[in-house]
Parts: structure tokens; sequence; C-alpha cells
């Protein structure tokens, strides 16, 4: 993920299976732009297992921050997006 953002965004795990990216100065377009190009490059990504080529896919929740936002309300309102696209059938970006 790091070799795909700016040098002034972050990223890193946030837990288990998850991770956060924290990406400044952009719109929920933006957003959903930089979603889509990584869910593509994690989707196109082949993993060497034993001599089997294993596909990996990414169910992503994207949301810009808002003026009222709490670190745990847009943490919250995320990852409820990240649940819906694994809801709606996996390896999908659902943003608001």
């Amino acid at each position: 993920m790091r070799h795909n953002l700016r040098t002034t965004d972050s990223c890193g795990r946030w837990g288990g299976e998850e991770f956060l990216a924290l990406i400044l100065d952009i719109n929920l377009e933006g957003v959903k732009t930089v979603a889509e190009k990584i869910r593509r490059l994690v989707e196109k990504t082949k993993i060497q297992d034993g001599g089997k080529n294993l596909a990996v896919t990414v169910s992503i929740g994207a949301s810009v921050s808002h003026p009222d936002d709490t670190v745990e309300s847009i943490v919250r309102r995320t990852d409820e997006l990240m649940y819906k696209s694994k809801q709606n059938g996996r390896n999908r970006v659902t943003t608001g």
C-alpha cells in the first residue's frame, strides 16, 4: 500500500486482517479512486505457497472526515462501510 500512496499519507495494520490508510487533503471521489486502485492492485497480486498461486482480494470501506467527527466516529463509519463491502460480495469498495 505504501508504494501506492503519497509521501504525506500513512498506512498500517489496524488489527488482525485490517489495515488503515490516512489520506490527507482529499475528497470522497478522490478517496474512492485511491481505494479502487489499491483494490485492483491486490486483486492482481499472486502469492506463491508451496508451488501454488494464491489469489487475494480486499473489501474496503472508505470515508472522509466531517467537521464534527471524532477518531472513533470516522473509524466506526469506515468499519461499517468495509463490512458492507464484505456483505455485498467482497473484493469491492464501499464509500460514504
